[in-house]
């Protein structure tokens, strides 16, 4: 089949400056605008641009001012649970969507069993969520016979019914709202869920027909995207009085025109169910396309920046000042979140601090505290909504089913309509996965008090018992139990192994990821010229990072201590030498025990050492230089070590003065398995109060054997299996990604320990032209193509990274 790259057709530059100004004339003066006029103002462009947005802005706000919310933007602290990645359509920009044969390759189930999605949904839980996203492929039974007969074994009539039960089944489990997103939905089957989630959405995406009935456009041979059935789902659900989130998808192949009518569509639909001036429609999400890679349009541009920021302020004035307007802040980069915000847009969407976004795997959710900095910064307050929007949920009468008004009624304010817990702080130490450092302790605190009562009986449990309960809720297990996992064996390692990978599935999502970087030993820094090849001078950093540049990479890690004879000032030169050759380039550099030698030498002190980092180019810190939390250990196997409370000092003040890093385990050397679990515990502990921490990379100690294991005659790679995996459970919800060291365990453990947890390779680790043997563990390298093959042979995607787990650019 061919297929049509998509394009925008020439009516974005076909209207007349007359005819923009006479449309913005009619907005500005509050009049009905029509596709016409919608169809010009998209054609909006220089000062006429900024008076389309100015317009839009101003709507906005008298839109929240009359709401009684002025200046607030929302967005939805949320679970992502991808349901069933089996569907009947097959759009060309998909990466959602599994065939049998693919899940069956990755060892993913047909459907979530509810105890997969209850053991997500509670960790979500206790980060604050209360919005349970249940996203999944449109019919799957009506293709895939497999769909069909995982519904028939399990007692389902149709997948619409297994939403409804899983629903059902969270809300009484957690207390937490579902927002069921299952695609095209007939009146009854609106009815049948209607008693199990306050809110439900299908995107409309676009009226055009061509895209659906053209070959090779986007929508063609997907039988629920036919325009006309999507707007009669969106109809039936103003019949059925059901709070309803649609939206528009910029940037597929649709024409201004159709961008227009889209719109105008969506509007007339929720009028023509307006109830004392409310209609049913929620919010209208306006969605950037976002070329993804393994679809057939992985090939064609992104949304045009400025056409999309137009088509959010055109929505904003087609749709009126009460309708939320949502844009999605993971598909934008932040620099761009002022334009959207000054076209009118006052909602975020749903965003999670535990899953990854499964429909956009290769775009991050922003962390939640930087998404209230920067909303902050744009004059405006963040503010957490539950999954109806403020007016539905005051009008529950109305609109929420009577078996979900108790539910609704104990997450919201009954003032306002929104989520009853405070907004997010802005002082204090930040959170990576967005959730309130009181909230950790509190949780951390109720595990800790669970009666000896309880203790007893948990430790009669099974091990597939303490697998599912470590899945559900890390801390829900007691040091004994963790050890007991630790020393899996057999098949009870292969069962601890496949829930930890499940967990990791289900949270950050099914890409593996590396950077591409190279590494400098600041130890080999020398004040002239020598005959060492581990060595360099200041002028040699220079040539280093511009090489490394010129090779891809987008970042350089850079550690140790500086020689004694060396001035500490040598680690801020070294800094500002790398950011004078390559200042794109990130620098990860300087472990606590390197900064804290700054500090006392120059007689800076941690805090200002620190501060003069960052002011010399320091993006992010490495969190190594210790191998356990433990005094014994430390006195045994790296008595040169920083001592483990100052370790602890030096990298809780890194992140509080803004700076993210990493964090480590090295195994397998004297320490109990106790020891390792106390570590875990601690490096959690510290990421409740400062969530700084982006990453867990346990680092098995080097040689033939893999380090000393803790169980006797258990092979290395089960050592490893074991270590990964326990890592996953315990950290889930408060670390994110597990880094598998392939420098440490080989490239072919590597990719089995990636199925026991893992989801990161780490670096690259190009040694470069300039200087190669001046890196930390120089003559291996990783290459892209290399972590690529290794990926492909899980049937998982592959993409390049930045430093902080962004979408790498270059």
């Amino acid at each position: 089949m061919t297929v049509v790259s998509p394009s925008v057709t020439a009516p974005l530059a076909a209207a007349s400056p007359a005819a923009v100004d006479a449309a913005l004339a009619r907005a500005a003066a509050g009049e009905r605008l029509d596709a016409a006029d919608a169809e010009t103002l998209l054609a909006a462009t220089g000062e006429r641009f900024e008076r389309l947005l100015a317009i839009a802005g101003e709507l906005r706000d008298a839109g929240l001012a009359t709401s009684g919310r002025p200046g607030v933007i929302t967005y939805s602290r949320k679970v992502f649970v991808p349901l069933t990645t089996l569907c009947r359509d097959r759009c060309h920009y998909c990466v959602f969507v599994d065939t049998p044969g693919q899940l069956l390759k990755k060892r993913k189930p047909a459907y979530m069993s509810p105890e997969q999605v209850l053991a997500v949904v509670r960790q979500g839980q206790a980060m604050g969520c209360k919005e349970v996203l249940l996203t999944l492929g449109d019919r799957p039974e009506d293709r895939w016979p497999e769909a069909r007969a995982w519904l028939d074994e399990h007692g389902f009539a149709s997948t619409i019914e297994y939403v409804a039960h899983i629903a059902r089944l969270v809300t009484a489990e957690t207390g937490l709202l579902a927002h069921a997103n299952p695609g095209v939905m007939n009146a009854e089957e609106l009815r049948m869920l209607r008693p199990t989630a306050p809110s439900m959405g299908m995107m409309l995406e676009t009226t055009s027909r061509r895209l659906f009935e053209e070959p090779g456009q986007v929508h063609f041979g997907s039988p629920d995207k036919d325009p006309a059935l999507r707007l009669e789902v969106i109809d039936a659900a103003g019949r059925e009085r059901v709070p309803f989130t649609t939206g528009i998808l910029v940037g597929i192949g649709e024409t201004a025109a159709d961008r227009a009518e889209s719109l105008v569509a969506i509007r007339d639909a929720h009028e023509r169910h307006m109830v004392d001036g409310q209609g049913h429609v929620q919010e209208v999400i306006v969605q950037n396309f976002r070329a993804k890679p393994r679809t057939a349009m992985q090939g064609a541009p992104d949304a045009d920046l400025l056409e999309y920021v137009a088509a959010v302020a055109v929505a904003r004035l087609v749709m009126g000042p009460r309708m939320r307007i949502q844009v999605p802040p993971n598909l934008s980069d932040p620099t761009e979140f002022g334009l959207l915000v000054r076209a009118g847009a006052d909602d975020w969407g749903g965003v999670s601090p535990l899953t990854a976004d499964h429909v956009n795997p290769e775009r991050p959710w922003p962390h939640l505290d930087d998404l209230a900095r920067m909303t902050a910064e744009l004059g405006f307050e963040l503010r957490e909504r539950l999954t109806a929007q403020p007016e539905f949920v005051l009008d529950a009468e109305r609109w929420i089913d009577s078996d979900l008004r108790p539910a609704v009624s104990a997450l919201a304010d009954p003032a306002t309509g929104l989520a009853a817990a405070p907004a997010l702080r802005l002082a204090g130490g930040r959170s990576a996965t967005g959730d309130d450092a009181d909230d950790t302790r509190e949780s951390r605190s109720l595990s800790e008090e669970r009666s000896d009562e309880t203790k007893r009986a948990t430790a009669r449990r099974g091990i597939r018992e303490l697998v599912e309960a470590a899945a559900a809720d890390p801390l829900a297990l007691d040091d004994a139990e963790w050890i007991g996992l630790l020393e899996a064996t057999g098949d009870d390692l292969d069962v601890l192994a496949a829930a930890a990978d499940d967990v990791r599935r289900y949270t950050v999502g099914e890409a593996v990821t590396l950077v591409v970087n190279r590494n400098l030993t600041s130890s080999g820094l020398r004040a002239a010229p020598i005959d060492d090849p581990a060595t360099f001078t200041l002028d040699d950093v220079g040539a280093i990072v511009a090489d490394a540049w010129d090779l891809g990479a987008t970042e350089l890690c850079v550690q140790g201590l500086l020689r004694p004879e060396e001035d500490a000032s040598g680690y801020l030169d070294i800094a500002r030498a790398v950011k004078a050759a390559a200042p794109g380039i990130h620098l990860h550099a300087y472990r606590p025990q390197d900064v804290c030698d700054l500090a006392d030498r120059s007689g800076l002190g941690l805090d200002a050492a620190l501060a003069a980092l960052r002011e010399a180019g320091v993006d992010t810190v490495p969190g190594t230089g210790v191998k356990v939390l433990s005094e014994r250990v430390r006195a045994l196997v790296a008595p040169g070590d920083l001592e483990i409370e100052r370790w602890i000092e030096g990298i809780t003040a890194a992140h509080r003065a803004g700076f993210r890093s990493t964090s480590v385990l090295f195994y397998g050397h004297v320490e109990t398995a106790a020891e390792r679990v106390a570590h875990l515990r601690r490096l959690r502990a510290i990421q409740g109060e400062t969530g700084g921490f982006s990453e867990f990379v346990p680092i098995p100690l080097p040689g033939p054997a893999g380090g000393v294991p803790l169980v006797p005659g258990r092979a290395s790679l089960d050592e490893h299996r074991a270590m990964v995996a326990v890592s996953r459970l315990l950290l889930s919800g408060s670390i994110p990604h597990v880094q598998i060291p392939w420098t440490r365990v080989g490239r072919e453990a590597s990719v089995v320990l990636l199925q026991s947890g893992g989801d990161d390779l780490g670096g690259t680790l190009l040694d470069g032209r300039v200087k190669p043997g001046a890196g930390i563990e120089h003559g291996l390298e990783l290459p892209a193509t290399d972590a690529a093959a290794m990926v492909a042979r899980l049937f998982r995607p592959f993409r390049l990274r930045t430093t902080t787990y962004g979408q790498a650019t270059r």
